[in-house]
């Protein structure tokens, strides 16, 4: 499903989120790390995103992004990396978060690995009733219809704004008459 969801949009940062979330879960690391880059591109240096105007009541944040980055390289045994991709998710945390961050360095400088972020369970995205009603097709132009003129000396094909009248031009000929 996110594969689906990424190949329609493939900048929505959270689709890329949950899915290395996935990926992590099926011990697909490399494929995870990939996708917390991608994620990480696409909230294009916001400190976050918040997603509650397309119906997820969830908002992303870039230390989170980097923190299960750090976490799909403790599985890939790169503590290294880890510990760079921390320092750099100390920058980008909001205050009062930095216990988890602080926690996290001490756990990769022991060669212990992380738990990485996900979104919470069953939160789904859920459009607004008006957007959905949105969707449906409408006819904004109507039915088409030809128009052509009943008037007998009207030679004219094709399309252009309203022409001036001549005096006695839109009457029938005396040949129409008989």
């Amino acid at each position: 499903a996110f594969n689906k969801t990424l190949a329609k949009d493939n900048s929505l940062a959270i689709g890329f989120f949950q899915r290395g979330f996935v990926h992590l879960q099926l011990e697909m690391y490399e494929e995870a790390l990939s996708d917390y880059h991608m994620a990480f591109s696409h909230l294009r240096k916001n400190p976050f995103i918040d997603y509650k105007q397309l119906g997820l009541r969830y908002v992303l944040y870039a230390w989170e992004v980097l923190y299960s980055t750090a976490a799909a390289q403790c599985q890939l045994q790169r503590w290294q990396e880890a510990k760079a991709t921390l320092d750099k998710a100390v920058v980008w945390r909001p205050e009062g978060r930095t216990a988890i961050l602080d926690m996290a360095l001490e756990r990769v400088q022991d060669g212990l690995s992380l738990e990485p972020m996900q979104v919470p369970l069953g939160e789904l995205f859920r459009p607004r009733k008006k957007e959905v009603e949105q969707l449906d097709s409408k006819d904004f132009l109507g039915k088409p219809k030809v128009i052509s003129s009943i008037i007998p000396n009207d030679e004219y094909i094709g399309f252009e704004p309203l022409r001036p009248q001549k005096q006695g031009f839109y009457e029938p000929s005396a040949d129409a008459l008989r």
